[in-house]
């Protein structure tokens, strides 16, 4: 592993004592979870997870059983952001069907527990691979993790959302169209900056949809160090981090995975996933991940990549600067936010490139 790498693994993974602006009352939360979590013992000690920026996550220790709390952050937020409540019911859904989720013990809406509402699950024991190149693996087990992501993804991808139970959980249909709009609001609702190609691509992104209106359960957010894999194997034990998810286009969800193809890594001096030697590392290529994803969704071919790419870029760029603007506000979850402001216009000038390429001009 690089020292880089070693530096991102460290700072990501683990715990840390809770910051101060994010503190509880620990005592309080102990009698409600003895109360309403079945089996539970303290005492109770609570650690806060160092990887995330957006919903503060506590690992809670017992005697007898380790638990993750995910909490609303305290402060001035977004409209529509940090729906904690969401989380817990997709995950109640996907546990149910033996999907690779946390099991969920509870959700609590009463601020006066914790200050914001929150959800308790299990905590599962496992590996977070914070490296896309999987600096650690041999080719073979680097290819097999990958082909279990893939696996996941397309389970994902072709569940029956409506016999779970899910038929409400987002709007079918106009998938692209309502995230274009509401990244857009959330980008100008924290905007800090002019970014001559985040307004090029809001102009033009709504004028080029394809369109393809399939509809599926998306994750939001599915990248590798939102997995926890078995210790030894390389198996998906679970896929955290639901804050995103909703009903819409599987198509948006797999070209964001995909995009770690497209993108720089710090561990690899800079380089995009695409441009190291993947046949020697194990790792498919691209096209070879497609066809995978293809083949187990029954898709034949993904056409208009260029736009998808564009969209995402786009999509990411919001987000980030959703996380400036917390922490403009005081309400940033993370010590390594504040860097993150570095990232928005590479973004935007990335998603722009892949617009020109996808026909859009100057």
């Amino acid at each position: 592993m690089s020292a880089d790498a070693a530096s991102r693994q460290e700072t990501f993974s683990g715990t840390k004592e809770v910051a101060e602006k994010l503190r509880f009352d620990e005592k309080r939360l102990e009698s409600y979870l003895a109360a309403h979590v079945p089996g539970f013992k303290g005492p109770l000690s609570v650690r806060q997870f160092k990887g995330g920026q957006s919903n503060p996550t506590y690992q809670l220790v017992t005697p007898e059983k380790k638990y993750v709390l995910r909490r609303k952050p305290p402060g001035k937020l977004l409209p529509s952001a940090h729906a904690v409540d969401r989380e817990h019911r997709i995950i109640s859904a996907l546990h149910a069907i033996g999907f690779p989720v946390p099991r969920p013990f509870l959700l609590c809406e009463d601020e006066s527990v914790a200050g914001t509402m929150f959800f308790v699950m299990d905590m599962v024991e496992g590996r977070v691979l914070w490296e896309s190149a999987l600096p650690d693996s041999s080719p073979r087990e680097r290819a097999a993790i990958y082909d279990a992501m893939n696996e996941t993804i397309s389970w994902l991808h072709t569940i029956d959302y409506a016999k779970i139970g899910l038929e409400d959980y987002g709007k079918p249909g106009n998938y692209f169209a309502r995230q274009i709009g509401r990244w857009t609001k959330q980008y100008k609702a924290s905007e800090t900056d002019e970014i001559p190609e985040m307004d090029r691509l809001i102009a033009w992104l709504p004028e080029h949809i394809p369109a393809d209106e399939t509809t599926s359960i998306v994750h939001g957010d599915f990248r590798i160090d939102n997995m926890i894999f078995h210790k030894s194997e390389p198996k998906v034990l679970a896929v955290l981090d639901w804050e995103l998810s909703t009903l819409g286009h599987p198509l948006a969800d797999f070209t964001y995975h995909l995009m770690q193809w497209q993108s720089p890594s710090v561990e690899t001096g800079g380089k995009a996933l695409q441009e190291l030697d993947l046949k020697a590392l194990g790792i498919p290529t691209a096209d070879e991940y497609v066809a995978a994803y293809c083949r187990r969704t029954g898709r034949n071919g993904l056409p208009e990549l260029d736009f998808y790419f564009a969209y995402n870029l786009f999509r990411m760029a919001g987000i980030v600067q959703g996380i400036v603007g917390r922490v403009r506000d005081g309400t940033a979850a993370s010590a390594n936010a504040y860097s993150s402001s570095d990232h928005v216009r590479n973004l935007a000038e990335r998603g722009w490139e892949f617009a020109l390429r996808a026909g859009a001009r100057n």
